[in-house]
């Protein structure tokens, strides 16, 4: 039989259980939390520029490589996605480009700007010249690092380039509503980690731009893989500054002066990546001389089932010079 007092015991028990899950939430993520920060807080140095500070890691001992995170990174992707390069024995340098962790936002955050920083930090470091990878929207001011400087890079490499393609119409900018839910999710690392656990698939499928399906017939080692560039981008807030810029360079990214790169260029991207890189890298390969392009199928943007193959062409092509 219900009765007001049933009810208020349920009522009770109800709300207790509530405020269990909530109090387990808040653990987890205050937990998840903790890790992230404590992740990107070490690793790092970061030196003065004339564009302020710019944080980067410098890992390995061989051949040095530039690698330029893509969106949503810092000098931890940079690293986490050369790792078979570190493995291979390479000197892996890897900066948090403009408004990512530690790394200033300055007033002019361009990709051109973001090269000529890079100049600054070879200075700093004592190289020379050294081969250059820009992965996704890094590939942007690797472009321009070829362009602008061409004695200081010995090679190109963009991988999966969210750059300029001829003809493709341009797309139009967030309304105000979605500029405002992009601004609130980009800000908030507990609305970032609610959307990573909530909806995975999603995020793989909108973020990383790749069909969720692969990875359920993809090894447990790529599986991991692609979860950590997700869980990676955690601490969201000390990248939106970067983040947004990304947004606002590589959704309609201008053409460059691709023809008068002279840097030996490898591009290379995944035919059916969502963010239709096939066809800019298949352009940066018949733009720049003598360029060359290596793909794949299948992978989307992360290139699922093919990261030892990506960085074995990439090793390849580097050797080969």
């Amino acid at each position: 039989m219900v009765t007001r007092r049933n009810l208020l015991i349920s009522g009770a028990l109800g709300a207790g259980a509530i405020a269990a899950v909530g109090g387990t939430v808040a653990l987890t993520f205050s937990q998840a939390m903790a890790a992230a920060n404590a992740r990107v807080d070490s690793g790092s140095q970061v030196i003065p520029t004339s564009f302020g500070s710019l944080e980067y890691a410098d890992s390995g001992t061989g051949t040095p490589l530039l690698m330029i995170h893509g969106t949503g990174g810092g000098f931890d992707q940079g690293l986490g996605f050369c790792a078979p390069l570190l493995a291979r024995g390479y000197r892996i340098i890897a900066p948090s480009r403009f408004g990512y962790l530690r790394s200033d936002f300055p007033a002019d955050a361009s990709s051109e700007a973001q090269a000529d920083a890079l100049v600054e930090l070879l200075d700093h470091l004592g190289i020379d010249r050294l081969p250059v990878a820009g992965g996704s929207a890094g590939a942007l001011p690797a472009l321009a690092f070829a362009i602008r400087h061409p004695t200081r890079c010995s090679a190109l490499i963009p991988i999966v380039p969210a750059t300029y393609v001829p003809d493709r119409p341009r797309t139009p900018g967030p309304t105000g509503l979605q500029q405002t839910a992009m601004n609130a999710m980009l800000n908030s690392d507990l609305l970032f980690w609610l959307a990573l656990n909530a909806a995975p698939d999603l995020m793989v499928g909108t973020l990383l731009a790749t069909d969720p399906a692969l990875l359920k017939t993809a090894s447990a080692a790529e599986r991991d893989r692609v979860s950590r560039i997700l869980a990676d981008i955690l601490p969201v807030s000390r990248r939106s500054r970067g983040l947004l810029n990304d947004a606002r360079l590589a959704s309609n990214p201008d053409p460059m002066d691709l023809a008068s790169i002279t840097a030996p260029t490898l591009a290379l991207s995944i035919e059916d990546d969502r963010f239709g890189t096939f066809a800019a890298a298949t352009h940066i390969a018949a733009t720049v001389p003598g360029a060359r392009l290596v793909s794949w199928p299948t992978g989307g943007h992360v290139w699922v089932g093919h990261n030892e193959d990506l960085f074995a062409a990439v090793h390849d092509f580097i050797a080969s010079l």
